[in-house]
């Protein structure tokens, strides 16, 4: 059975006729990216966002500690090597995430109006459910993160997952998930999954992958990034 994620919802000003759906990094909740929402509420007076709750559960980074967590995390010293993913546990965080897309799409919102995104480990869980649905999402954003069960992404992806538009900011001197970690996702998303990389100063571009690096910046969000986001999201939703 698959978990319902609780969630906080920040309701449009006027009709609604988009949804952002945004999931936290490990040890938050949707409380933390609050701010951002209400911050960019008033750009997208149609958008309504959906900032999903991780269930607590323990984590061997942390002792086995109990905590808010998309997935089990042994290490941070080999992200993107997958035989140390907890791929059951990232498949159920799909699966719980799909259930609130598929609760928007049965609201009356196109799938194509409907952008996913994460920090971290919510970024890793948003860009592999961009991958694998059967769904044609509206973009989705990833955000010092990582493509995880890299070794298998190739069979799992959907037929039509490049062609749906990304963007990717991540800082150059993130402790938490390296720097090296996102430069070689993009490679995979590029060199194997054949996503066209968009040219520096380009905004957006359907299908395109967006890619952002934000020097000095370490494991969190910075203004020029939410500003870059803000105009990628007003692109993504015309």
């Amino acid at each position: 059975m698959t978990t319902t994620l609780k969630h906080l919802k920040v309701s449009p000003k006027e009709a609604h006729t988009a949804t952002v759906i945004f999931l936290h990094g490990l040890g938050d909740s949707g409380h933390g990216w609050l701010p951002v929402a209400k911050l960019l509420w008033s750009s997208f007076p149609n958008v309504k966002w959906i900032l999903p709750h991780a269930p607590q559960i323990p984590i061997m980074l942390n002792g086995g500690m109990r905590m808010p967590g998309w997935f089990d995390l042994s290490s941070l010293d080999n992200l993107t090597d997958s035989k140390y993913d907890d791929e059951a546990g990232i498949l159920e965080s799909i699966a719980s995430v799909d259930k609130l897309i598929q609760a928007e799409i049965d609201s009356g919102i196109p799938e194509n109006k409907i952008i996913l995104g994460g920090f971290s480990q919510g970024g890793v869980i948003s860009i592999l459910t961009a991958l694998t649905s059967k769904r044609k999402l509206g973009g989705v954003v990833g955000l010092s993160t990582w493509v995880a069960l890299n070794h298998k992404v190739d069979e799992i992806k959907s037929s039509h997952a490049n062609q749906i538009p990304i963007f990717w900011g991540h800082g150059t001197a993130d402790p938490v998930v390296d720097y090296s970690y996102g430069q070689q996702s993009i490679e995979l998303l590029t060199k194997k999954l054949g996503f066209p990389l968009l040219p520096p100063g380009t905004t957006f571009q359907r299908p395109g992958l967006r890619f952002e690096s934000y020097r000095g910046l370490p494991h969190s969000s910075s203004p020029q990034e939410i500003n870059d986001l803000k105009d990628w999201l007003t692109a993504a939703l015309k």
